[in-house]
């Protein structure tokens, strides 16, 4: 893949969790591109082998594990994996995270009539939408980032979202968990600062994804009024291409480039967070 500048990454590890998603998949090739050895850890080791696969393709290197970011033994085996195979991490990528239908609401605003509303959302739903955004940072980051103290330092960057900014309608749970993401990507620059390890998040705007294709295009690939309004409150009209991620991964990844860049949540949006909407 072409990468917008090539910082030199050879000899450094990177282990991305969500490592087989859209936006991680781009994430890890162009880790790769520029020199690091990359473990894509996903829930399903098919989607992380066929992105590993992808990458040793065109020359790099890369291996799948299997891996649920909410199970702390499956990590600790994971890393001890990607220790042998690979080496220890330098760059760990927090990807993993997501909303479910259990914790969205079928209407924007409280109406009586409301299918599925506030009041029907569920302590199981909120639950799992939190656990597999603000655990499924946590607890990489405790196994892997441990020998990163211990050694001397590395980068940590995570996945925030512009929910953690602005919460949008109908997703109160996927919205109030990555606000947790970026207050404990703030917390961990913190804690870790005096160990020599660097973490930042990035607030990813809109972009079509797997998990939100359905909220944004009908089966024919008309768009949905959803669709329509987010457009309309991004100034550059339109959803960001994957690929327009890199250049912030790279930077906050690069040691020379962000040096003194630590406890940033940096949006790439289109100008969505920048919009008053007037």
């Amino acid at each position: 893949m072409s990468v917008p500048f090539e910082p030199n990454l050879k000899g450094k590890v990177a282990v991305i969790t969500g490592g087989g998603g859209v936006l991680c998949s781009v994430f890890a090739g162009a880790l790769a591109e520029c020199g690091a050895s990359v473990a894509v850890l996903d829930l399903s080791l098919p989607a992380a082998e066929s992105v590993a696969a992808g990458i040793r393709e065109r020359g790099g290197t890369a291996a799948a594990y299997a891996c649920n970011v909410l199970k702390k033994e499956e990590l600790i085996a994971v890393r001890d994996r990607v220790c042998a195979e690979l080496g220890g991490a330098d760059i760990l990528i927090n990807g993993a995270g997501g909303n479910s239908p259990k914790a969205t609401t079928d209407c924007e605003y409280y109406t009586e009539n409301c299918e599925k509303s506030f009041f029907d959302l569920t302590p199981e739903g909120f639950s799992f939408v939190f656990d597999l955004n603000i655990l499924g940072t946590l607890l990489p980051t405790q196994v892997f980032a441990e020998r990163m103290a211990c050694t001397g330092g590395g980068c940590i960057v995570n996945v925030s979202s512009m929910n953690a900014f602005r919460p949008l309608t109908k997703i109160p749970a996927y919205s109030a968990a990555k606000a947790g993401v970026s207050n404990l990507t703030m917390w961990l620059a913190t804690h870790f600062a005096g160990a020599g390890i660097r973490v930042n998040a990035i607030a990813p705007g809109f972009f079509v994804t797997k998990q939100n294709k359905d909220l944004l295009f009908d089966k024919d690939g008309t768009p949905t009024p959803r669709t329509h309004k987010i457009l309309a409150a991004t100034p550059m009209g339109r959803f960001g291409k994957p690929e327009e991620l890199v250049g912030a991964l790279l930077f906050l990844c690069d040691g020379n480039a962000s040096s003194f860049v630590n406890g940033v949540v940096l949006p790439v949006d289109g100008g969505f967070s920048a919009y008053s909407g007037v």
